[in-house]
């Protein structure tokens, strides 16, 4: 069978009543169970990216979740600049992409599947 990809979209404040890096997180290891042969990535914009700086308990979740094979955890480039959150302080292992726009549109248009979180 062919190996599928899934983009796992989390946009938004990151605040209730909207999903945080930490729900994130959840359903991208929920896809990763239930579908173990699949390329995944988590995709973070908007305020949200702040939740991957630092070494809080989510950012370290982030990590270690882009260390897995076949997952990778991706923050948009002017999210972070919007945020005014340097590059450098994101947890390890964690993508950067310059416009999470684009990066969507083009990960679709080559066939990945897109859910938005």
């Amino acid at each position: 069978m062919e190996t599928a990809d899934l983009i796992l979209h989390l946009a938004g404040p990151g605040e209730q009543p909207f999903p945080d890096l930490a729900a994130g997180l959840r359903i991208a290891r929920n896809a990763r169970a239930e579908l173990p042969a699949a390329n995944l990535e988590l995709v973070l914009q908007g305020p949200v990216v702040a939740q991957l700086a630092g070494t809080g308990p989510a950012a370290a979740d982030a990590a270690a979740l882009a260390a897995e094979d076949g997952m990778a955890v991706t923050a948009c480039r002017n999210s972070l600049l919007a945020a005014g959150i340097d590059e450098a302080s994101l947890a390890a292992g964690i993508a950067v992409v310059p416009a999470a726009v684009a990066h969507l549109a083009q990960r679709q248009f080559n066939g990945a599947a897109y859910i938005r979180i």
